[in-house]
């Protein structure tokens, strides 16, 4: 099947405007059902439905948000007002996305290392969301850093099944979005964090390269390389920035057209402080890449506070999430600190 090449790289472009990133909403029932916990609402599908139609209605959401992360579940939705969700997001100028892939899984003969699967069946299902209007799609790796790992196993079963998926969604019409994350959880210094990124890195773009996926037509969505949560010493946002861009520079093609990265569970305040160092970083340095993000949590834990599940609240927690997009795009835009 002959790849629209033109397609992909317009719709990667898209996804990576100036001033715009990503929103992760492609929470499965159960991650989601534990942020609905937390603020006592049932794990139903008309709360999941509000809740998402809550942010994506945001008005003017679509100057800050190109694109949307969803959940299958999500994508097959319609709104309050039967309006498919895809339409919702379309008609504000947003990319709909779908997550693909079926969860990490303990590894064969690793001790506690992770891979991730989804490839069954991979082929048909991003047909039909081809067809349902997704344009792009997106697959998460899971490397952990602790004693003697990752493992060069562990990175290479990941790096095959991310270069295969990615593959499947340019065969399909779909930008891949490729996302290996090394985890930041654990005590490992920012040192280990890098060597850890750096091999992944490396191990996911010779492989994508020999299964001839076109750089020009994906996205990666990576860590940025920073201390384990559990140190006490942790590494300032000039290190990180330093250490990340630097990584990037070693493994990633310049062909390809941005990196959109993951909070990773960091706080609000350091998503977006080490973003805006690694915006300034990559303008010293001149990256050929537009660095961008894609945030879940980064940009939803006060939102989904603030709505509590309340149809009163909506308003207000709206605005909360607007908040949060104009931070962290003035963040990526390098101008973060004069929003205050």
């Amino acid at each position: 099947m002959a790849i629209d090449l033109s397609e992909l790289a317009a719709t990667a472009q898209e996804l990576v405007a100036p001033k715009k990133g990503i929103l992760a909403a492609d929470e499965s029932t159960g991650t989601i059902a534990r942020r609905l916990e937390s603020i006592n609402v049932d794990n139903t599908e008309a709360n999941r439905r509000d809740y998402r139609e809550m942010l994506f209605t945001a008005d003017g959401v679509g100057d800050y948000i190109s694109g949307v992360i969803l959940f299958d579940e999500t994508l097959r939705q319609a709104a309050s007002d039967e309006t498919p969700m895809v339409s919702v997001l379309t008609e504000r100028g947003m990319v709909p996305g779908i997550k693909v892939d079926t969860g990490a899984k303990p590894l064969a003969g690793t001790d506690g290392e992770l891979v991730t699967e989804g490839l069954d069946g991979l082929r048909e299902r991003l047909a039909e969301y081809r067809d349902i209007g997704a344009k792009f799609a997106k697959w998460r790796g899971v490397i952990t850093i602790g004693e003697s790992i990752p493992s060069t196993y562990c990175i290479a079963v990941n790096a095959h099944a991310l270069a295969r998926y990615a593959a499947l969604c340019q065969e399909a019409g779909l930008v891949p979005i490729v996302e290996p994350e090394v985890l930041m959880e654990g005590g490992h210094t920012i040192e280990q964090a890098e060597e850890a990124t750096e091999a992944t890195l490396r191990a996911v773009f010779a492989e994508l390269a020999a299964q001839g996926v076109a750089a020009e037509g994906m996205l990666l969505k990576p860590n940025m390389v920073v201390t384990g949560y559990d140190r006490s010493e942790r590494a300032g946002a000039a290190e990180v920035a330093e250490r990340t861009v630097r990584v990037f520079q070693k493994t990633v093609p310049s062909s390809m057209p941005g990196i959109v990265f993951l909070s990773g569970g960091q706080n609000d305040e350091d998503a977006i402080v080490n973003l805006q160092a690694i915006a300034e970083r990559g303008a010293v340095e001149k990256a050929p890449w537009q660095l961008s993000y894609s945030y879940g949590r980064g940009l939803q834990a006060l939102p989904l506070k603030t709505w509590g599940g309340m149809a009163g609240n909506v308003a207000t927690a709206q605005e909360a999430f607007l908040e949060r997009c104009r931070l962290t795009s003035a963040a990526r835009s390098g101008t973060y600190r004069n929003t205050n």
